[in-house]
């Protein structure tokens, strides 16, 4: 199999050819977790992957409390279904500690502090209460003489979110606010970790999938032994299959009808599609190390051709208009221009403007390496 084959199957079981979903809910149930740092990028990964669905639409999810937006499975926020939410963190709360372990003892953070700070934030937000962290900050400082600042106070809420006490509010954007996780997210009944383990390890390759044990595991923050027990859970309801070397998971389904090509799609950075591969990532790039490289800060989304890296974007909006700057490794031709155009409105209708794009000379460098 090419890694042109293996990155279309890809893009079926990451949803963004199959055939889409009904509302927003469903699509992150599907995954189990989104990584979600960008909010407003992070709502357009919903929404691409649905039928009708806009901005508004994921919008309306989130402010209901059927998407929670939290930090789970790594140290970074995640969208999780709230009917999920309960398991998923049994299952990493564990290893997201440890990764956090170095970081919370150089902001000088430890059991007193994280106990003092839960039961205030779990009082001030009582009763459906949503504040914003800002608001947090200053309750703690007023409540306990705590220096909840900077990324002191972020490990403290993060801890918070972690430990079950706090959980999104219903606004999102620059100023988010937070809850009680007891007003927000269902009450169920507790699980062995191992069993949530398994379950994470099922909804990763199903939705992801092919995959390796390795980009499991890389995605999952888990231990190899973790993830190997995991994935041997579930191994009957897996097909595995070895394609250039590697062992390949996933949940067999009938091999579905891709679009038309060229098809281009335009992900955000931290797309699931990107952020779920380690040790396969290379499926998604084609070899680019005698390309220059666009300057990835600026243009930090990903422009795909036929499931394949082909250039970087970055959105500019307006009022009412969107503009996609693209930077391109390279030209392209008159039917990849059509499919890109088609892919910008796509994304123009998400967020109801109207929406071209344009290729832009960026600031490069030479590189040696895949970005």
């Amino acid at each position: 199999m090419s890694p042109q084959e293996l990155a279309a199957w890809r893009m079926h079981t990451q949803r963004l050819w199959s055939a889409p979903f009904s509302k927003p809910a469903d699509v992150v149930r599907w995954f189990g977790a989104m990584q979600a740092q960008e909010y407003a990028y992070a709502k357009w990964a919903i929404a691409q992957r649905c039928r009708r669905t806009g901005d508004t639409q994921v919008e309306s999810s989130y402010a209901t409390g059927e998407i929670l937006r939290t930090h789970v499975i790594r140290p970074t926020w995640h969208f999780v279904h709230r009917d999920d939410l309960r398991w998923v963190l049994d299952a990493t709360r564990h290893r997201v500690h440890q990764i956090n372990g170095t970081y919370y003892r150089a902001s000088g953070l430890d059991e007193g502090p994280f106990r003092r700070s839960a039961r205030v934030l779990a009082r001030a937000l009582r009763g459906g209460n949503e504040l914003n962290r800002k608001e947090l900050t200053e309750v703690l400082r007023k409540e306990t003489g705590i220096d909840a600042t900077g990324i002191r106070m972020a490990y403290m809420l993060m801890r918070a979110e972690l430990d079950g006490v706090i959980v999104s509010g219903s606004v999102g954007g620059k100023h988010p606010t937070f809850a009680a996780f007891a007003d927000r997210v269902p009450m169920g009944t507790s699980i062995p970790r191992e069993e949530a383990i398994a379950e994470l390890a099922l909804r990763y390759f199903r939705s992801r999938g092919p995959a390796t044990l390795r980009d499991f595991v890389r995605w999952s923050s888990l231990t190899v032994a973790e993830a190997t027990a995991g994935l041997s859970s579930v191994r009957s309801s897996l097909k595995h299959r070895d394609i250039n070397g590697r062992a390949y998971y996933f949940v067999a389904r009938s091999t579905p009808k891709s679009p038309v090509s060229p098809r281009v799609d335009l992900v955000q950075a931290y797309d699931e599609c990107i952020m779920s591969y380690s040790e396969s990532k290379d499926v998604l790039r084609p070899d680019l190390t005698t390309r220059r490289v666009p300057n990835l800060n600026v243009y930090l989304h990903a422009v795909l051709l036929d499931g394949r890296l082909v250039g970087h974007w970055k959105a500019v909006r307006g009022a009412r208009s969107l503009i996609v700057e693209a930077a391109l490794y390279r030209a392209l031709n008159t039917a990849e221009r059509a499919a890109m155009d088609a892919a910008t409105a796509r994304l123009g209708r998400a967020f109801g403007v109207e929406a071209r794009w344009m290729v832009v000379t960026t600031p490069t460098r030479e590189s040696r390496r895949t970005p």
